[in-house]
């Protein structure tokens, strides 16, 4: 674990000196979770490119005030989740829906099942489509969340962080994230079910 904390405090000093090599590196490493992240949390693609790019220009202008108190992948999200709160507040003042591009997201952002909401093993054609539906009502009603929650909803239950990697990100206690978790969890199933009850009333 140490070489790795070494390696990577070689890497950051590598950044602060602006070595490009460097800086390609980290875009490499980490442009398709960042990219994920931000799509999640905006559900658009075009605005998630753009803010995407970015979070690396914010990483580069300001390595050099990196302390190391957290992993360099948690400062990292700290400043992606920062911008898309700044972004959603922007899109929200010019009532741009938020699911505009939600079809889309589905079909190229894949997300592992969110907890409490299981899509179950996939052995036919017929549960094949099944689980794609239920990905589908997943997806959409993490989009219709409270943005707190479905932040704390997708860095816990689709991006796999930890409590306390979390509470780094968020700049939140961590009983505010247990807390901002459980209730969203709770929000995404009551809004699965629902869009389950109108699906089969409706005869799919």
């Amino acid at each position: 674990m140490a070489s790795e904390e070494e390696g990577e405090a070689q890497f950051i000093a590598r950044l602060v000196a602006r070595d490009e090599s460097a800086f390609n590196e980290l875009v490499v490493t980490y442009e398709r979770r960042i990219f994920a992240l931000v799509y999640r949390m905006l559900g658009r693609r075009d605005e998630a490119e753009d803010l995407s790019q970015e979070v690396f220009v914010q990483v580069f202008k300001a390595i050099d005030q990196f302390r190391g108190d957290s992993k360099l992948s948690t400062w990292m999200y700290r400043i992606a989740v920062n911008l898309c709160k700044n972004r959603t507040k922007y899109l929200s003042r010019r009532h741009a829906g938020a699911q505009d591009d939600l079809d889309a997201m589905v079909e190229r952002a894949p997300l592992s099942a969110a907890k409490g909401v299981s899509v179950g093993d996939v052995g036919r054609p017929d549960e094949l489509v099944e689980g794609m539906q239920m990905e589908r009502l997943v997806k959409q009603a993490i989009a219709q969340l409270e943005p707190d929650f479905r932040e704390a909803l997708i860095l816990r239950d689709v991006e796999d962080l930890s409590y306390e990697e979390i509470a780094a990100v968020t700049g939140l206690p961590d009983g505010t994230v247990k807390s901002r978790i459980h209730r969203a969890r709770g929000q995404l199933r009551a809004l699965v079910e629902k869009a389950m009850g109108e699906k089969m009333r409706s005869g799919r």
